[in-house]
């Protein structure tokens, strides 16, 4: 029913439920981008944690942090919201495929209500896209833009956008120079199957010229403490270890943002910081594991993909990847831990 949609929407008040992952709010900025461009005025519904990357697309005209905890369906506060923004919006754009997901729009009355099908949300959908099997989805950037009801959903790719002076205040506080230092991103919320070995990014950081900047949630406070701690084991290199400056759970998303935005260039694993840094356009090297890049790129003309997937000539070939595992069925991890920190460094 998506057929004829963008014909009509021209200058609508729009709500977009935006999904509860970093890495997929960066891939609807291309979604929002035509939204805008066709002359829809964007409100963003976000929860707290995502909030700030859609603060980084200047298409968006307001964003509403949702009151909302992972798990069950939280009805009298969604209700309470509903209420709050009845006859605000015209349309709503649901991204994530939960049911929950669809409420709020549905309590609202907004009229037109466009997402995919699934979780039984028929009835609370005006315009309803199948929703393709896990070995047909398309790549996430169009999977969104498809929501938009135009053709051509394959050619975008993210854009954020922060204020210079903005980033060079947090820079400063930080201790930061533009442009002089590296950043590594070693985790990966999904499972150990993404996450590159720490002993390697250590590896890795010894052999660089520049300081380092360690960059996580509180939950990957260890990964990057075992990546401080092998870069000053005696033995790795020759050389003095390089400045480490490690900001694992000190930093908000926003100041995150504003690090990355200004970096020399970043390694990272595929993770949601992978996607921030294609959107900034900084040089990237993305290392991938049990996921594949053909689904979730870093859409970014300054990103190299690390994936032996692809390599023929790493034998035996990795006939099991890509498993899209939590952690490796088999318990080698291959994928990851054969990629060695020449490989990654030929690239920065």
């Amino acid at each position: 029913m998506a057929v004829g949609l963008a014909a009509t929407h021209a200058a609508k008040r729009a709500l977009v439920i935006a999904p509860q992952w970093i890495g997929d709010a960066v891939m609807t900025e291309p979604l929002l981008r035509r939204l805008q461009a066709r002359g829809e005025r964007l409100t963003i519904g976000a929860l707290p944690w995502v909030a700030p990357v859609y603060r980084a697309m200047p298409q968006v005209a307001e964003v509403i942090e949702f009151p909302f905890a992972h798990g069950g369906l939280q009805l009298r506060e969604r209700r309470r919201l509903a209420q709050q923004v009845d006859g605000q919006f015209d349309v709503a754009y649901i991204c994530p495929n939960s049911l929950k997901s669809a409420l709020l729009p549905f309590l609202a009355g907004i009229p037109e209500r466009v997402g995919y099908l699934g979780e039984a949300r028929v009835g609370l959908l005006t315009h309803r896209l199948k929703n393709p099997s896990k070995g047909k989805r398309p790549p996430m950037v169009a999977f969104y833009c498809a929501l938009s009801g135009e053709a051509d959903v394959n050619a975008d790719r993210p854009q954020l956008h922060i204020d210079p002076a903005a980033a060079d205040a947090v820079l400063q506080v930080l201790g930061l120079q533009r442009g002089g230092y590296v950043v590594m991103a070693p985790g990966a919320e999904f499972g150990p199957a993404k996450r590159w070995p720490t002993r390697h990014f250590a590896e890795l950081a010894r052999q660089l010229s520049l300081p380092v900047v360690l960059l996580g949630s509180a939950k990957e406070a260890d990964l990057c403490a075992e990546i401080e701690q092998g870069c000053q084991t005696p033995g790795l290199s020759s050389t003095p270890p390089p400045p480490i400056l490690n900001l694992a759970g000190k930093t908000s998303l926003a100041q995150a943002l504003a690090v990355i935005s200004a970096t020399r260039s970043m390694v990272s694993n595929d993770s949601g910081l992978m996607h921030v840094a294609a959107g900034f356009g900084v040089r990237q090297v993305a290392v991938f594991g049990s996921s594949s890049p053909l689904h979730t790129p870093p859409l970014n003309a300054a990103a190299h993909v690390v994936w032996l997937k692809n390599d023929p000539s790493y034998q035996p070939p990795l006939d099991c990847a890509p498993c899209f595992e939590r952690v490796c069925p088999l318990g080698h991890t291959r994928c990851l831990n054969d990629i060695r920190a020449a490989r990654v460094l030929a690239f920065l």
